[in-house]
């Protein structure tokens, strides 16, 4: 006996130091950033399979792939075809909202609400990188955040979701219910009757609001549903209820909400708000874990970045689940028991990092275009890069304009390329945008002024969606080809360009952030950095192109 005590002394004198460093891991928070809401993750054997909100933009819903959920890849998008659906007509932070990703007996599911048209839908795939199949309407489901859920004791699927208030008779402003189906999932079809399973929230006496984004999670014989409540801004939070039988009756934990970060001082150093949306995932160490939303601002509650995907542990506790944060306060980084695993060839995600796409070789699966992909205004060039036609739609509507675009990711950020590109009429702009909706962007661009090459900095007026000029600098050149470049430094940005590729000129700086943040723009989304030629609202045959996208990422609280 005293020789099987000792044996774990010996070994940690044994291991070296390097040994048991390999042994813990430091995941960083938010493990997605920038504009990566409403996460949904599942595990499939040593695999983690991750999605979120697009809202309008194209391709819908990414799929991220990770082995150690540190390091995550993307390896493709759900809404991958114009077939499947576009948003044409629709506001950006219209579109997609809320899907859920979970897997049965070789195939995986996606269920998602097309807000405006398709309503509740499930496409599937036995491939997560794709092809998804095309949507599969789900009339009975009404409301939003659709989440299924395999109980593999019993083969059974449920599928569960925010719905009206009983009878759609409202007793106060956002009263809500959970509400579930039984699900056919070989025919993707509900059976049976509805089942209420929440009316309103934790205590409907108190009037809570927006109980949404349920899932349901079975440990020791009990069903635990939890899900957000408080609506998705600073006043978020997640709730948890269990019973015995999926289908309810539930009970809600009395140390309820498990997760917020409301009632924390709004001065705190860092701050980490709006936290919500959860689901829970079991982690390589065999522990619980949970992805979450929340958002990262500046000042106050404006932030540009959107919402993001953050991680932390989960204990239990007289069989209820707690989040291990470490304090009151949601953590940048947490440590775990466990080694990593890189993904060979992934953009990096989490912390202060850079890279260059190279727009000559493709496109890469996180570039998004504008509700739908449209094969003939763009192309690759092994010599020019992207080339994007000038198309007479503008960002300012709600077509599909010549755009590509590409998360900012940081509040300190700044992005790069080189454009090619000569106006023939001063309708003709082409360049870098940095762009969070229809009504509020900015617009770098190369124009033409008075029969002069210009560079040329608007500024979308929301009174009446023209374009104001805030700067205005001539080229004084005939090279066409010209480097841009868009810095964001928290609550303003900088506008860059040079003409040698060497040296930086200044078009404007301190221009102000908030503009773009989703406090004054609205809505549920975050700004993108984007590649834009316009020939506003005329027809021209002129292009302009891009050799590659450099992003550089620099936020303060990862430097430490």
């Amino acid at each position: 006996m005293k020789k099987i005590v000792l044996l774990p002394l010996i070994l940690m004198f044994l291991l070296s130091p390097k040994d048991i460093k390999a042994q813990s891991t430091t995941i960083v928070n938010p493990i997605l950033t920038g504009f990566y809401p409403d996460p949904s993750i599942v595990k499939v054997d040593a695999d983690y399979y991750l999605v979120n909100s697009t809202f309008s933009y194209f391709p819908g819903i990414p799929v991220m792939h990770s082995k150690d959920l540190k390091n995550w890849k993307q390896i493709g998008n759900v809404i991958h075809r114009p077939s499947q659906m576009d948003f044409m007509g629709e506001r950006m932070t219209r579109g997609l909202f809320a899907p859920a990703i979970s897997y049965h007996k070789g195939v995986f599911y996606v269920s998602c609400t097309d807000i405006d048209n398709m309503g509740n839908f499930v496409v599937t795939a036995t491939d997560p990188a794709g092809p998804w199949s095309d949507p599969v309407r789900l009339p009975e489901v009404r409301g939003i955040d659709p989440s299924i859920y395999f109980d593999k004791d019993t083969d059974k699927a449920y599928i569960l979701y925010n719905s009206d208030a009983p009878d759609n008779k409202p007793l106060y402003s956002g009263h809500r219910t959970i509400r579930m189906y039984e699900f056919d999932y070989e025919n993707l079809k509900v059976v049976g009757e509805e089942t209420q399973l929440v009316n309103g929230g934790v205590d409907i006496s108190q009037k809570p609001i927006w109980i949404e984004g349920p899932h349901i999670w079975k440990r020791n014989g009990w069903f635990y549903l939890y899900a957000a409540e408080g609506g998705t801004s600073v006043n978020h939070s997640e709730v948890v209820f269990r019973s015995k039988s999926p289908k309810g009756p539930y009970v809600a934990y009395e140390n309820n909400p498990i997760l917020t970060q409301r009632h924390l001082p709004e001065d705190r150093k860092n701050p980490i708000t709006s936290t919500g949306h959860a689901q829970f995932v079991e982690g390589p160490d065999g522990k619980t874990y949970s992805i979450f939303l929340a958002v990262r601002p500046y000042e106050g509650d404006y932030y540009n970045t959107g919402r993001e995907t953050f991680i932390a542990p989960i204990e239990w506790k007289n069989d209820w689940p707690h989040f291990a944060l470490g304090g009151e306060e949601v953590k940048y980084a947490y440590e775990v028991g466990y080694k990593e695993i890189p993904q060979e060839g992934a953009l990096p995600q989490s912390g202060n990092f850079e890279y260059t796409l190279d727009l000559k070789k493709r496109l890469d699966p996180s570039l998004l275009f504008l509700r739908t992909v449209d094969s003939t205004s763009f192309y690759i060039s092994k010599e020019q890069g992207l080339v994007l036609k000038l198309k007479p739609e503008t960002i300012a509507e709600y077509g599909n304009p010549s755009f590509v675009g590409k998360r900012q990711q940081h509040l300190y950020s700044r992005v790069e390329t080189i454009m090619q590109f000569s106006a023939e009429d001063e309708n003709e702009k082409a360049g870098l945008v940095a762009f969070q909706n229809e009504e509020h962007f900015y617009f770098l661009a190369v124009s033409q002024k008075d029969g002069q090459e210009v560079i040329q900095l608007f500024k979308n007026n929301t009174d009446d969606s023209v374009m104001d000029t805030i700067a205005e600098v001539p080229l004084n050149s005939k090279n066409d080809e010209v480097k841009l470049a868009i810095e964001s430094k928290g609550d303003v940005y900088s506008f860059q360009y040079s003409i040698n590729g060497k040296d930086w000129q200044l078009v404007k700086d301190d221009v102000d952030a908030k503009f773009l943040s989703t406090k004054e723009a609205g809505g549920f989304i975050g700004c993108l950095y984007g590649m834009y030629a316009t020939s506003s609202g005329e027809k021209a045959d002129n292009s302009a192109s891009f050799e590659y996208l450099k992003y550089t990422g620099n936020d303060p609280v990862f430097r430490n």
